[in-house]
């Protein structure tokens, strides 16, 4: 009668334990990163070879429906499109940078201001109106080229918040690590610290791309980008990441310190590399536009050098333009009757070196170079967001498959809900019938 009492009781506690476990899994249906767990029943041994009944049944413990194989095609799916998506991130920023200034406008406008002074050159507004389209075009030049610096200024704030995450996300996981050695297998905690682990990889992966590799009991040995670097992480052990803007290339440098000794990473995916293309993209077109801000500059300066102004000046003194090392344009000066409309000796009504201007203008295009930088930016950002669009439907499907597994159904919860419960209920009617059993034992005279 024993033995009916303590098989009943076993089942009670059994059966708990597995309507506890399914409550979880309802509860977080919802939580990011947890992974559907199971409770294992395994039978209790008999103590004898002559024992005819069972013991009952006890919890072996709790499983992961883990599945490290869809695991691995999420982190490696996702650190492809975070790369797309933070490159697009920085081209959107150029692409803002050469059009939110009108530069092109404002450089049409200033030639068309120098065509209208040209009907009546000795006239105070039309000079004013040039002046006026003059200090637009300088302005413009420089927004353009501020907007791109402070671009770069952003990216390398951001760089170095991605460092951090970096640095305390590969701590997390060496403390993950050292509680997966001391925790007892198939535990709720053992489970719980598996799912941070996992979780953490995930960020890390969306940063830059890892290699994972694991040991029996779940630990997980953690490189960043491509070769054969130092881990990140093993065991309790965690690198650290900084990020340096390099002088010679202009873009940002990931390196991890571990044992004092620095290794560079490259990255192959994740927002780091994606960092990594839009500072490369931000220092060429920087470049490309400093140099088109210098022809025109030399180009208009070069055609009023040959004219004369109102008061007389030839020569370099009829310069309109300066620009500075950092190609941040400005006007030479502010008085209107310095602009040299007509040719040397010709008069003030003279509008002669106007025509040099135009001709200097088509001769330049530097309207047409801005077009074309304009579009070369558009249309690799247009390409890039398509591919990127494909990444990103490639990494949907990875998550989709990976929760098949892994995910919480709550149909079949709702399943396992019932069975459990009429499992608990049928355990505690075993007890019952054990007790009343034993009392019309007791009741016998």
């Amino acid at each position: 009668m024993s033995d009916l009492l303590s098989i009943g009781a076993s089942g009670v506690r059994a059966y708990q334990s597995a309507l506890t476990t399914t409550s979880d899994n309802i509860a977080n249906a919802g939580t990011p990163g947890y992974v559907r767990r199971t409770t294992t029943l395994a039978e209790i041994g008999v103590g004898s070879s002559v024992q005819l009944t069972g013991s009952g049944v006890t919890v072996a413990g709790i499983a992961r429906s883990a599945d490290a194989f869809r695991s691995a095609d999420v982190r490696q799916t996702t650190s492809d499109v975070s790369r797309s998506d933070g490159g697009i991130v920085w081209m959107e920023r150029i692409e803002d940078a050469l059009g939110s200034r009108a530069l092109t406008t404002r450089m049409t406008s200033f030639f068309n201001a120098a065509t209208t002074l040209s009907s009546d050159p000795s006239a105070d507004a039309p000079r004013q109106a040039m002046m006026e389209e003059a200090e637009s075009v300088a302005q413009s030049f420089s927004g353009t080229i501020k907007a791109l610096d402070d671009a770069a200024t952003n990216l390398d704030a951001m760089a170095g918040n991605v460092a951090e995450k970096l640095s305390n996300n590969a701590a997390a996981l060496a403390r993950i690590n050292d509680g997966l050695a001391r925790v007892a297998r198939g535990s709720v905690g053992e489970a719980q610290l598996l799912d941070q682990r996992d979780r953490t990889l995930d960020e890390m992966s969306e940063m830059i791309d890892i290699d994972v590799q694991f040991d029996p009991v779940g630990r997980v040995t953690v490189r960043a980008g491509a070769g054969d670097t130092p881990p990140l992480v093993h065991g309790i052990q965690a690198s650290t990441v900084r990020v340096w803007r390099d002088d010679d290339s202009g873009v940002p440098v990931f390196a991890a310190m571990r044992d004092g000794k620095e290794t560079v990473l490259s990255p192959r995916g994740g927002t780091t590399a994606g960092m990594i293309d839009g500072a490369q993209r931000i220092k060429e077109m920087r470049a490309d536009v400093r140099d088109l801000a210098q022809k025109f500059v030399d180009g208009v300066n070069g055609a009023l050098t040959q004219g004369e102004d109102l008061k007389g000046n030839t020569g370099d003194a009829n310069k309109m333009f300066a620009i500075d090392a950092d190609g941040r344009v400005t006007l030479a000066f502010d008085d209107a009757s310095r602009i040299a409309a007509a040719r040397v000796g010709k008069g003030p009504r003279d509008s002669g070196n106007l025509g040099i201007l135009a001709e200097a203008r088509r001769a330049g295009a530097w309207e047409t170079q801005l077009v074309a930088l304009q579009s070369s930016n558009g249309s690799a950002l247009a390409a890039r967001k398509t591919v990127a669009e494909a990444q990103g439907s490639i990494r949907d499907s990875a998550i989709d498959a990976r929760d098949m597994s892994a995910g919480v159904n709550l149909d079949q919860e709702a399943v396992n809900l019932m069975k459990f419960q009429q499992a608990y209920q049928a355990s505690s009617r075993v007890i019952q019938v054990a007790r009343e059993t034993l009392d019309a034992i007791l009741a016998i005279r």
